[in-house]
């Protein structure tokens, strides 16, 4: 569902609905022959028996300006490497499959970390940043997008829309971040961003005023989505959490390392729906709760980089006045659920905004009490001047795993 509102920051490119997605691959496909497109697609090996995986292999089989497919692997042994090969093998575009938990791989983790170079714990931020680094060193792709693997309502026209922005050479957008409405047949999700993200930011304003930075964030229509796109030369550039902080951290880098009229959003789909996190009430090293405590502690850290100070008397009126906020906003979408017929567990809603104002004040604590401790990966420029031949040895054993 269409509209033409901006904000004030970031460029909105909106669904007007009247282009067809022919139309749109048919540009894509002259484009891609001087600026080659490529996808990054982070996954679990479990995600391949999920019906969603399979759909977006059956789809991206079709699209005609994709040149190159990586797909970052997480969690797999040798057998299941080789079953993940063996499923991926259907795409017709040049693609590799980086076996984070081969011996390759630790190899190359053991390079690094002799130089003093730490890739953070296991999951999708550490993964993702490999897959970064896999795509400078193989050279293939000037133009690429990525996407989480658990994605149910995934379709041709949402990689289209995503990538577009950054390959038309009439743009001057080197970062595009995707975003839709979260919901799926009978209630809204999209609790990060609801319950979370927005109203800590409106907290944020009115301790700090109007930060460039929180203006920045808070013009994203979905701050959390795991789609974005970019031109090669930005992933060399960027270093990026390995916590729940990894959407926020990446635009806090290309803001950092961009102008605001390079960067834009675009919309990608009419309802977006994909694998759940639970709300980890009993347990805050799990789901939303740390999702939650992971996200706050990014946006502290990066406000202090730029300048503001905090202290504890301070976090703990951010606590209320967030909770405050957040409450607010639970009355507004309970009757935006109400007046279009979605259901909405009021209870849920608030017992949810209860945990996560205590995780903002623990995650403030915890910067405060531990400044230096943000997990942050370093670029991939630090890392090729660190060890001028880590991309050919990258490739090499991505090429070795590979291999039929």
């Amino acid at each position: 569902m269409g509209d033409f509102y901006q904000t004030s920051y970031v460029t909105t490119l909106h669904n007007f609905k009247n282009r067809t997605l022919q139309d749109i691959e048919d540009e894509l496909v002259r484009y891609s022959k001087k600026r080659p497109i490529g996808l990054i697609i982070p996954s679990l090996y479990s995600e391949l028996a999920r019906p969603a995986l399979t759909n977006i292999v059956n789809v991206l089989k079709k699209i005609p300006y994709l040149g190159e497919v990586v797909i970052g692997l997480d969690a797999a042994n040798k057998e299941e490497f080789m079953k993940a090969k063996e499923f991926f093998s259907v795409l017709p575009q040049h693609h590799r499959v980086i076996w984070n938990d081969g011996p390759g791989m630790k190899h190359l983790e053991f390079l690094l970390n002799e130089e003093n170079i730490h890739p953070g714990n296991p999951g999708k931020g550490k993964n993702v940043w490999f897959s970064f680094g896999y795509m400078i060193a193989s050279g293939k792709s000037e133009a690429i997008a990525l996407h989480d693997a658990d994605i149910i309502t995934y379709d041709r026209n949402m990689l289209a829309r995503l990538i577009y922005p950054v390959v038309k050479p009439t743009f001057n957008y080197k970062y595009c971040k995707g975003y839709y409405f979260r919901a799926d047949e009978e209630k809204i999700n999209g609790r990060m961003v609801r319950l979370l993200v927005t109203p800590l930011l409106r907290t944020l304003k009115k301790f700090f005023g109007q930060l460039e930075y929180l203006d920045y964030l808070d013009g994203f229509r979905y701050i959390l989505s795991g789609e974005f796109s970019m031109r090669a030369d930005v992933l060399k550039t960027i270093r990026i959490p390995s916590d729940w902080g990894l959407e926020v951290g990446i635009l806090a880098e290309v803001h950092r390392n961009n102008a605001l009229s390079r960067i834009c959003q675009v919309e990608i789909a009419d309802r977006y729906d994909h694998k759940h996190q639970t709300e980890s009430f009993d347990n805050p090293d799990k789901g939303l709760s740390k999702m939650s405590f992971d996200i706050s502690r990014s946006i502290f850290a990066k406000l202090a980089s730029d300048g503001s100070v905090f202290n504890e008397g301070m976090f703990r009126s951010i606590k209320a006045t967030y909770h405050r906020i957040a409450l607010d906003m639970v009355e507004q979408y309970n009757n935006d659920a109400v007046m279009n017929g979605l259901s909405f567990d009021r209870h849920k809603e608030e017992r949810l905004v209860d945990q996560l104002s205590r995780n903002v004040y623990q995650a403030g604590v915890s910067y405060l009490n531990n400044p230096n401790q943000t997990p942050v990966m370093p670029s991939w420029k630090r890392v090729i001047s660190a060890i001028p031949k880590i991309s050919e040895a990258f490739v090499d054993i991505v090429e070795e795993d590979n291999k039929i």
